[in-house]
This record gives C-alpha cells, sequence and structure tokens, in this order.
C-alpha cells in the first residue's frame, strides 16, 4: 500500500495513523519532499482525472489565471501539494480522500 501525502495535512496524517494502527503498513511519500514522477502523475490523472487537482488550496489561490489554465499534469508536476490528498493505491485500487467509503474500504 502506498500514500501519496503531504506531512503538514490533517487528513493525511489521520489516515496514516488509523491505517498503522489497523495493523497496515503504508509505504508513505510526502509529494512535498518527493514530488512526483512522471508515471505517478499519469496513474493519478488516469484514476481521479481534473478531481486530482486541489483547487480549494492554499497553492492553487495563488496561482495566476494563466497557470490555473495549464494542463493538470504539468501543474501537479510543477506544483505536487496541488494534489488533492490522500492518494492511496491498494492491490492496484486507487482511493482518493479519507471519506467513510474510503476508509471502509482500505481499512476492510
Amino acid at each position: 500500500m502506498k500514500v501519496y501525502s503531504l506531512k503538514s495535512c490533517d487528513t493525511c496524517r489521520k489516515a496514516i495513523k488509523e491505517m498503522t494502527a489497523a495493523g497496515l503498513d503504508p509505504q508513505v511519500q510526502d509529494v512535498s519532499a518527493d514530488g512526483l514522477s512522471g508515471d505517478d502523475i499519469a496513474a493519478i490523472l488516469s484514476a481521479f482525472g481534473e478531481k486530482s487537482v486541489n483547487r480549494a488550496s492554499t497553492t492553487w489561490r495563488g496561482l495566476s489565471d494563466e497557470d490555473k489554465a495549464r494542463d493538470p499534469a504539468d501543474l501537479l508536476a510543477e506544483h505536487p501539494t496541488l494534489l488533492k490528498r490522500p492518494v492511496i493505491v491498494s492491490d492496484g485500487v486507487w482511493y482518493q480522500g479519507w471519506s467513510a467509503a474510503v476508509k471502509a474500504s482500505v481499512l476492510g
């Protein structure tokens, strides 16, 4: 199981804590410190499309209108903190966020 997160994100920390408490061993990739590879971005966009970009984030609000109109893959490559988090890959299934439904699926 892999979790794309941000160490300063409360939801990400909560999700990782709950996964660990449930006996799972999430491999955490901090998108701010580690970035996102082109393959990661392609897979995330394939799974979630435009919803991959967090348009409510501080990073998004700081972008110019010109930047906001750019391709999501380019935006995520340049500003990985725009990723709507957490993104979880478990047994080939992709999840985004930490809603009750995602939690139930991931934690079993």
